[in-house]
């Protein structure tokens, strides 16, 4: 059969426009769907894309399930991943909150394997530079898969007063949270504004790392720990710096007045992730979701201390945790677009 030359271009440029249509079909899909379904991350270069609340990241690293000295909570959800910067903190911290006397650490959220918008939760986390650590002490037994689940981490802040439970609150709780702080890659540690307060009204002595423990909605049971972006990741979009000070004034005043805990008015607003299209992000962000998966999930998993494996793509030596950073301005946590609904 032949074909003549009109018909082969004409071919040519249908097979374009279907192609086209499916990059735009897959553009304009939910980013959280997309982001959702990945079950390993992207085996490529460690980077952030975009911004915390708008991003995506690769070569992430898993931290275990159990470690030395922590235990990793809700793990249908896999948000065990992060930036190996990150993961490398979370594993650092549990051992030097183990020499200060805390149990060990039960972790929360930290991002999806490839970051994105998340199906349910949080609309930060997306770039694999945030964590969620619980104020809940470690139990000294291993928890079982149904009360990693369903166990309930311990409220530390009265709903009506805004005000730490008091019978609750320990030594233990600020040393875990000034400890957090006191690292350098950490740019923030978010708090519920009642913890902020007590930590205001207890603390003695040096107060210079108050500065990065910022009052904030809901974190009544779980500090949320927030790093800078890291060297090589040109695509990532810091925070302006924090203003200078403990965080111990009129600022934190405001959070003890009616104002921030009205209500919202008028029309619900959808939440961003429930309608941020892959579109919306970053374009390095499509590529991130069609990047190969490394070989397991056992070959990108942290263990403890120096007991991790890169990417099996690109095997690469985890950082001293002495030395893995470079210095990071301090930056600020930008207001939400609405407020929460207090009756969700």
């Amino acid at each position: 059969m032949r074909f003549s030359f009109r018909s082969m271009v004409t071919a040519a440029v249908a097979t374009l426009a279907i192609g086209a249509t499916a990059i735009d079909a897959s553009a304009q899909q939910l980013a959280k769907d997309l982001f959702g379904a990945k079950a390993l991350p992207a085996a490529t270069e460690a980077k952030s894309y975009g911004f915390y609340s708008k991003g995506c990241f690769s070569g992430g690293l898993a931290i275990a399930t159990d470690g030395p000295n922590w235990q990793a909570m809700r793990l249908s959800r896999n948000r065990r991943w992060g930036h190996p910067a990150m993961i490398n903190m979370i594993e650092k911290l549990s051992r030097d909150a183990a020499a200060d006397g805390w149990p060990g650490l039960l972790i929360g959220d930290i991002s999806q394997p490839r970051g994105g918008p998340m199906l349910t939760g949080h609309a930060s986390h997306q770039i694999g530079l945030d964590a969620d650590i619980w104020l809940t002490p470690m139990p000294n037994r291993k928890l079982s898969g149904s009360e990693r689940e369903k166990m309930s981490a311990t409220l530390m802040v009265n709903p009506k007063t805004h005000l730490v439970y008091d019978k609750l609150w320990t030594q233990g709780h600020t040393n875990l949270i000034k400890r957090a702080a006191s690292y350098r890659e950490v740019e923030r540690v978010l708090v519920n504004p009642g913890i902020k307060k007590k930590l205001c009204d207890t603390v003695t002595g040096d107060r210079s790392w108050l500065a990065k423990v910022r009052p904030f909605w809901g974190h009544d049971y779980h500090m949320h720990v927030r790093i800078g972006c890291q060297p090589g990741s040109t695509g990532c979009k810091g925070q302006a710096d924090v203003a200078k000070g403990d965080g111990c004034d009129k600022s934190l005043a405001w959070w003890f007045t009616e104002e921030p805990w009205r209500p919202a008015t008028g029309p619900a607003k959808p939440k961003a992730r429930d309608v941020m299209k892959l579109s919306s992000l970053p374009a390095a962000c499509a590529a991130v979701l069609d990047a190969p998966s490394p070989v397991n999930e056992a070959a990108v998993t942290v263990r403890g201390r120096g007991q991790a494996t890169m990417l099996a793509a690109k095997p690469t030596q985890l950082p001293d945790t002495a030395s893995a950073f470079a210095d990071i301005p301090i930056d600020r946590v930008p207001i939400p677009m609405f407020r929460p609904n207090p009756n969700q």
